[in-house]
């Protein structure tokens, strides 16, 4: 069941899940998983996490600490759902700008909803776009984030030089991703659960099993902690560092533009 974890020297751009496809090929089926899964994403990462994804956003905002002040701009990366940036205008008292970008319409849409009915809306604004070719000028943002996105991310090392690119001297990026479990009993159980559960809670709930498949397969192809850093420092940042959260189910990795 289990296969080995892309380095630091790439291969995502052809993984999907355990499948290798051509390149190219991988952000067309990518956004046909988040198509399906648009409607339930609450729920999807729920399931992904056992619900301790809530948690773990709480912390990756308090380690930002956003500065409660009218000029700070963020930017939310595959954030379709504004999950993370509510959370950021919220942190702000609602002063912050946070700008969510997804290359996924069907995201933006339930995003937007959802910043219409919590009153957010002057504080947002939804992009539509690839994390790869970001449509902003340079050293335009005080700081990036981006939750349960990069991995499906066809080119990562594109996606952070484009994240250097976009952020103020000072800026600071923040990823919060699945990751590599460090307790050998908790990694056969995290195993167990994703491999035989996940699936098929998907597709009780959604009628679909495949893109949850996808998805914990993306999470066991991923780069570990350490190699995931490297390529953050190999894109322009500096004082990188992670932490794990839940002996390693996640991890948040840390990084500055100075």
């Amino acid at each position: 069941m289990a296969e080995s974890r892309i380095s630091a020297d790439g291969g995502m751009e052809t993984s999907y899940g355990f499948r290798e496809v051509a390149d190219g090929e991988k952000q067309g089926l990518v956004n046909e998983v988040f198509h399906k899964v648009a409607k339930r994403y609450d729920i999807m990462n729920d399931v992904m996490s056992m619900g301790l994804h809530r948690v773990w956003k709480d912390a990756m905002i308090s380690s930002l600490n956003p500065r409660k002040d009218q000029g700070y701009k963020v930017l939310d990366v595959a954030g379709g759902t504004g999950d993370i940036a509510f959370r950021i205008v919220e942190a702000s008292n609602r002063l912050a700008h946070a700008t969510v970008l997804d290359i996924n319409g069907s995201m933006l849409g339930v995003g937007a909803e959802r910043a219409a009915k919590k009153k957010l809306s002057d504080n947002l604004t939804f992009v539509e776009a690839n994390a790869e070719e970001l449509p902003f000028e340079p050293n335009s943002f005080d700081a990036y984030t981006i939750a349960f996105g990069i991995r499906n991310v066809p080119r990562i090392d594109v996606a952070l030089k484009e994240a250097h690119r976009v952020l103020k001297r000072g800026g600071r990026l923040l990823v919060l991703e699945f990751s590599e479990v460090d307790l050998p009993l908790l990694d056969r159980v995290y195993e167990a659960w994703s491999f035989n559960a996940i699936p098929q809670f998907g597709k009780a709930i959604t009628g679909d099993a495949e893109p949850y498949q996808y998805l914990v397969e993306s999470i066991r192809k991923f780069p570990n902690q350490q190699d995931f850093a490297t390529m953050i420092r190999e894109a322009g940042f500096s004082r990188v560092n992670f932490t794990n959260y839940t002996g390693g189910i996640a991890a948040l990795h840390s990084g500055w533009k100075l």
